[in-house]
């Protein structure tokens, strides 16, 4: 054999493993791109589709935001139904520890939440979403020419306040406390609400509430600001919940109240950012 015929032997012989080497690259990328494409690598694959019913339990001052974004959320997710429980936190609490179904609780206050984490009713640790102060609500106009705690004391004046019970009257006391009044109101109520509306009817003339209910009531109350609020402030913390019937969907509507648009909501209503 000539040396030039040995040369081209080699050459093809070169050639034809180079070929060989294509090949196998060539299938690896196709079995790689093929799992991608076919959706069984799990970091392609789309989220589930979110379905069925998501009970909410809330504090009341949450109610009009809340009930926005149940709104829109149903709107994201077509198939699925928010439904709310809006009360007074440590009703809502108690409810909780009792058994009562629900997948999210919202809270109006830290110490309301540990009810329910304290007896593990709550999946990891509640987050804090917005922050709330009070107000004065007066009859519109003012007519009892309101503008401190202290003229909540004026003879013949009919107040309101929440249940020392419930996060907003809770706060209202530290208020009240930090500005060194005393006072007798003409009831206490169970949740905010409650408290607003007896001014709203006009049972009252003015009401210790947060700033959010005035701001939801429109021209019904006149807000009147006071300095101790900010002693006061309450934080809001949010869950899920332990024996949640629907937790993909419950995360889901977590993630909505703690996105931007939930933000949005919220600070619209009168919340602070946490």
């Amino acid at each position: 054999m000539t040396r030039s015929m040995r040369r081209t032997r080699r050459m093809l012989r070169l050639a034809g493993a180079g070929a060989a080497a294509l090949m196998a690259l060539s299938a690896c990328s196709s079995s790689s791109g093929g799992a991608s494409a076919g959706g069984s690598d799990t970091a392609g694959s789309a989220p589930a589709k979110l379905s069925g019913s998501v009970t909410v339990f809330a504090a009341a001052s949450l109610k009009e935001s809340f009930t926005a974004l149940g709104e829109e959320f149903e709107k994201q997710h077509p198939g699925t139904t928010v439904g709310f429980n809006f009360g007074g936190s440590d009703t809502l609490a108690a409810s909780i520890t009792s058994g009562a179904p629900a997948d999210v609780f919202a809270a109006a206050s830290t110490r309301t939440m540990a009810v329910v984490t304290d007896r593990k009713e709550a999946v990891g640790t509640p987050e804090t979403f917005v922050r709330n102060r009070l107000e004065i609500a007066t009859l519109p106009g003012n007519p009892g020419k309101v503008s401190s705690l202290k003229d909540l004391t004026g003879s013949g004046l009919k107040v309101v306040l929440c249940d020392r019970t419930v996060p907003c009257g809770s706060a209202a006391q530290k208020a009240l406390d930090a500005a060194g009044v005393e006072l007798t109101p003409v009831s206490y109520e169970q949740d905010v609400k409650s408290a607003l509306t007896k001014v709203e009817l006009k049972e009252a003339d003015a009401a210790v509430v947060y700033r959010t209910d005035v701001k939801a009531a429109g021209d019904k109350v006149e807000g009147v600001e006071f300095p101790e609020s900010a002693e006061a402030v309450n934080d809001y913390p949010i869950a899920l919940l332990r024996n949640a019937g629907n937790a993909p969907a419950a995360k889901a509507f977590i993630a909505l109240v703690r996105s931007a648009e939930g933000r949005r909501v919220l600070g619209g209503a009168g919340f602070l950012e946490p």
